[in-house]
């Protein structure tokens, strides 16, 4: 009898220790965690990298990531100016570009302004440069200028004038109205800008006018 008695207890010692190895086991492998409530036991399995994911996407998602505007642009004060300005949204920042004809040879300022309103014949209703962030007007990249300062296209006897610029300062359609472009207009003026003249550069008559939308 008393061997009997000293069977079962080393019986049931070996089924407690390898229960609770199995469920070392299960808590390393699985990242599984329980708990009771209400004399239940409830597990829950975490994955770290699928929160993550969702939070890149919702990101992406935010700043509309592969958008694409395409801007038809159109003569004013007279002029032949004509082409498309292209803005596209990536991850980080708004990459632009610029393909224009019909202008004089030389320098030409081009700037991000305030209204999307093309509706004047001299453009001026697209009111003054996009300034958000109430800054004096200056050279893209010195301590003070306007959101909208782009700066000057160099245009070729030919009349055509490319530009590609990027920037972070701006979104698509993002909540941040800092940095969102869209709703506003985009004009060519006939002189250069000096980057110091207020508040505008002494860029001269707007010869193309077009809307951010």
């Amino acid at each position: 009898m008393k061997k009997l008695v000293i069977g079962i207890m080393a019986l049931t010692l070996s089924i407690s220790v390898s229960s609770c190895k199995e469920g070392k086991e299960t808590g390393q492998e699985g990242h599984e965690h329980e708990h009771t409530h209400d004399g239940e036991t409830h597990s829950h399995e975490h994955d770290g990298d699928d929160h993550h994911s969702d939070k890149m996407e919702d990101s992406k998602t935010a700043l509309m990531v592969g958008k694409e505007i395409v801007v038809p642009m159109s003569a004013k004060s007279g002029s032949n100016v004509s082409g498309t300005i292209t803005f596209s949204q990536n991850e980080n920042e708004v990459a632009m570009n610029v393909d224009l004809k019909g202008l004089t040879p030389g320098m030409h300022a081009i700037h991000i302004h305030q209204n999307g309103d093309c509706s004047s014949d001299d453009g001026k209703s697209a009111g003054g440069h996009w300034d958000p962030t109430s800054e004096a007007h200056g050279k893209w990249g010195d301590e003070m200028h306007h959101s909208g300062d782009i700066g000057n296209l160099e245009v070729g006897e030919d009349g055509m004038a490319t530009l590609d610029f990027s920037t972070d300062k701006w979104c698509i359609g993002c909540e941040d109205e800092t940095r969102n472009i869209v709703g506003k207009g985009v004009i060519v003026h006939a002189s250069a800008d000096d980057f110091e003249s207020q508040p505008s550069g002494a860029a001269g008559a707007r010869e193309a006018c077009g809307v951010i939308k």
